[in-house]
């Protein structure tokens, strides 16, 4: 595949990946983003009326919202 490149251990095994940015961004992106969202599946959520109280508080969201 043109882009891609696996960097391998000394018995062969794939141990790493090389990506060809310029090819291949969009899918780096996506990769990251799925990446990020495994790491924060085990935080603790925040209540949307809380979230929505902080901005309106801070002067980032109207108050008729």
């Amino acid at each position: 595949m043109t882009g891609i490149q696996f960097v391998t251990d000394q018995q062969g095994k794939r141990v790493a990946v090389q990506i060809d940015l310029a090819i291949h961004g969009e899918l780096w992106e996506d990769l990251q983003d799925v990446l990020v969202s495994q790491e924060r599946r085990a935080e603790k959520g925040i209540p949307i009326e809380k979230v929505k109280a902080r901005l309106k508080k801070s002067g980032k969201l109207r108050e008729d919202l």
